[in-house]
């Protein structure tokens, strides 16, 4: 997969925001499946990319990144 989280994960640390967190916000519930897809790598849709935005207040630039296949 050519689009990465590594960058969700660090601002996420950096900011003390658990995975929980994601799984129990009120407004921007995102489902457990759905972050454990991002761990691996997985494809999300642009509503989650939405959600997680509004909950970490950044720029989808923020939160992943294009990476080449070899």
């Amino acid at each position: 997969m050519a689009i990465k989280y590594d960058k969700l994960f660090a601002l996420m640390e950096q900011k003390g925001i658990k995975k929980n967190h994601l799984r129990t916000h009120k407004e921007h519930r995102i489902y457990s499946r759905v972050i454990e897809s991002m761990q691996k790598g997985g494809n999300v849709d642009m509503v989650t990319i939405n959600k997680l935005c509004a909950i970490l207040e950044c720029q989808p630039g923020d939160i992943l990144a294009y990476t080449p296949e070899d």
